[in-house]
C-alpha cells in the first residue's frame, strides 16, 4: 500500500503532531511506501528516522495556503492508496479541500486505521469530541485521513538508505493562491501549543487582557506557553490561535496549568491529552477541579504571583528541567502556598 503523509514544519523543524502522523501512515503502509509531502526545507535524514522513503518537496507556493497544498497533494495521488495528515488546523483544513477537489471522502481524527478487504480502509476515529468512537471503513480509490492530537506517539522507524527527494512544481488552478495565511510570533520563543511540554490555561477568572501578564511570566519561568479557554478568545483577549479546546487547539503537553477555567466539556476535548494537570480556581465544584491531578481552591491573582515568587527564591533554571521533574516541582511549590498566602 502506498501511503502519503503531509508533513508540517516549523523554522526547520518537523511539527511534533506531523511525526505522529507518520507512526499511522507507516502501520497502514504495512512494509509499502511511505512518502512524506512537505512544503518547505526539512532535512531528509530526519524524516528517514520515521520510516520516510520519498519526500516530495512543494516549490513556488510561499506561505501556508491550503488549497494551493491540496492542489499540489492531488497532483500525486496517482498511485497513492491514503493521504494522511495531523489533526491540526493546517491538517484538516488542507484534506477537507483535497476531498472537495478530488471528491474523495475524509474521515477526521482518526484513532485506528488497517487495511481491509479490496482496498478499503477500516478506521476507529472520535466523534463528539472525543466522548464516542465512531468504526467506519473509508470505500475509496484514495483514502484521506487525519489523526487525533494525542492517539499516536512518534515513534521513529528508520529505514535503510536515505529517501529519495522529488521536486515537484505544483499545477495551480486561478484562485488557489488568493487565501494564505502568515504568522508573526507571539514571544514564544518558537514554541507553541501543539509542541510545547508546558502550557499555563487561562479562564474567565483571569478578568482582563492584562491579567494574563503573571500566566506569561510563569509560562516564561517554566519554559512553557499561554493557553486559553474560548471565552477568553470571545472575549477579544488572546487571539484564537492561543485556545485550548474542541474548536481550538488540541494540547498534549507534560504539564497543563488551568488558572480559573471551569473546564466545559469542550475545553476538556482540548486538554484531555495532557498527562498531568494542575488546576487553580475559586469553585471548588468546577469539573476542571475534578479533571485535575492536583488541585488548588483560591484566587489565581494571590495563587499566581505566590508561585512565581516561590520559583524565583528557589534560583533553578526550570526550563532546564525534565517536565516531569516540573511537574512535580509545581506540585510541591502548590501545596505550600495556603500557608505563604495566609501569612
Amino acid at each position: 500500500m502506498s501511503v502519503f503523509c503531509l508533513v508540517e514544519a516549523d523554522d526547520g523543524a518537523i511539527v511534533e503532531a506531523s511525526l505522529r502522523a507518520l507512526t499511522l501512515a507507516r502501520g497502514l503502509a504495512a512494509g509499502g511506501g511511505l512518502a512524506a509531502v512537505v512544503f518547505s526545507d526539512v532535512p531528509a535524514a530526519d524524516l528517514a528516522e520515521y520510516g520516510v522513503t520519498e519526500v516530495h518537496v512543494a516549490a513556488g507556493i510561499e506561505g501556508y495556503a491550503p488549497q494551493a497544498w491540496a492542489r499540489a497533494l492531488a497532483g500525486l495521488l496517482d498511485g497513492a492508496d491514503a493521504v494522511v495528515a495531523a489533526g491540526t488546523d493546517r491538517g484538516n483544513e488542507v484534506l477537507a479541500h483535497l476531498g472537495a477537489i478530488t471528491g474523495l471522502p475524509m474521515a477526521a481524527n482518526c484513532v485506528a486505521a488497517s487495511r481491509a478487504a479490496e482496498g478499503a480502509v477500516e478506521i476507529v476515529r472520535q466523534r463528539w469530541a472525543g466522548l464516542l468512537l465512531e468504526e467506519a471503513v473509508l470505500d475509496a480509490p484514495v483514502a484521506l485521513l487525519t489523526t487525533a492530537t494525542d492517539a499516536f506517539g512518534a515513534e521513529p522507524a528508520e529505514v535503510p538508505g536515505a529517501p529519495v527527494v522529488h521536486p515537484v512544481a505544483p499545477s495551480l488552478a486561478s484562485g488557489d493562491l488568493v487565501v494564505r495565511a502568515a504568522e508573526t510570533s507571539l514571544g514564544s520563543g518558537g514554541a507553541s501549543l501543539t509542541t510545547a511540554r508546558v502550557v499555563v490555561g487561562g479562564g474567565r477568572g483571569v478578568g482582563s487582557a492584562a491579567g494574563f501578564a503573571p500566566l506569561e511570566e510563569l509560562a516564561s519561568l517554566l519554559g512553557g506557553v499561554v493557553g486559553v479557554s474560548r471565552v477568553v478568545t470571545s472575549e477579544g483577549w488572546r487571539p484564537h490561535t492561543q485556545q485550548v479546546g474542541q474548536t481550538g487547539t488540541k494540547i498534549t503537553p507534560e504539564l497543563y496549568l488551568a488558572c480559573g477555567i471551569s473546564g466545559a466539556i469542550q475545553h476538556i476535548a482540548g486538554c484531555s491529552g495532557a498527562k498531568h494537570i494542575i488546576a487553580i480556581n475559586t469553585d471548588p465544584g468546577a469539573p476542571m477541579m475534578a479533571r485535575a491531578d492536583y488541585a488548588v481552591i483560591g484566587d489565581l491573582h494571590e495563587v499566581i504571583p505566590a508561585l512565581i515568587k516561590a520559583l524565583r527564591a528557589r534560583e533553578i533554571d526550570l526550563q532546564g528541567l525534565n517536565p516531569s521533574l516540573s511537574v512535580r516541582f509545581v506540585r510541591v511549590l502548590a501545596s505550600r502556598i495556603r500557608p505563604m498566602l495566609a501569612g
